[in-house]
């Protein structure tokens, strides 16, 4: 899709690569230069269709879906980002795991998995960037910028899935690691707090506290002091 040329009306049809996947995401590949806040405004507009059809940013895309993309004058020519050499030796240094599927990358903290919101580079553009054999690296799961830790990269739409029903059906078991200031109260503590997941307007997703959403329980345990 490297090749299309957004300065007119483009049609894109929907693959069997990208089938399930949200629109904002697929938008966010392909309109690579573009502010991720200046997508989810076209989207909120009507001026992003799918099959001349209104739609939403979690809209999830079907095979042969048909995408209406308007004219869009402010993309660059930077295709290419470049990544530091600090950040080469860093990844290539860091990648946990990996076989045909996926891969496994020891994200440090301070580093965003993906660019937008005044950030020009995250992990998965830097992946892309360095490994253009690779033809699909997606992201299966987010951490938060200053949060480090074992990030998996899907390495086909299929293995994206899979990891998806993974995470979806908790059979993969996350654990997390904190530095805490004070005095303990006591050897184990939880914390219990519905979180409900949220998209601000420059399209960065968080997630608060709030009465309506998704029960969450956290339990805290000391493991060294």
């Amino acid at each position: 899709m490297s090749n299309l040329d957004f300065s007119e009306v483009v049609y894109v049809k929907v693959s069997g690569q990208y089938d399930g996947q949200r629109l904002d995401n697929f938008l966010i590949r392909i309109l690579k230069n573009v502010p991720k806040s200046r997508i989810y405004n076209l989207i909120r507009k009507g001026e992003i269709r799918i099959n001349k059809g209104r739609c939403k940013a979690d809209s999830r895309l079907a095979v042969d879906d048909i995408i209406r993309i308007p004219p869009i004058r402010s993309i660059g020519n930077n295709e290419n980002p470049v990544v530091s050499n600090s950040l080469k030796k860093y990844i290539s240094e860091n990648i946990l795991f990996e076989d045909k599927d996926l891969l496994v990358f020891n994200k440090p903290s301070g580093l965003a998995v993906h660019g937008g919101s005044g950030i020009s580079m995250g992990v998965i553009e830097a992946f892309r960037s360095l490994r253009k054999s690779d033809e699909y690296l997606e992201l299966a799961h987010r951490i938060d910028k200053d949060t480090s830790g074992c990030l998996i990269i899907a390495k086909s739409r299929l293995a994206l899935s899979k990891i998806g029903e993974s995470l979806q059906s908790n059979q993969v078991k996350k654990t997390y690691v904190a530095l805490v200031k004070g005095n303990w109260p006591k050897g184990k503590s939880k914390v219990n707090a519905p979180l409900k997941k949220n998209t601000l307007l420059s399209g960065e997703r968080i997630v608060k506290v709030d009465k309506l959403g998704k029960r969450s329980v956290t339990n805290f345990e000391i493991t060294e002091k």
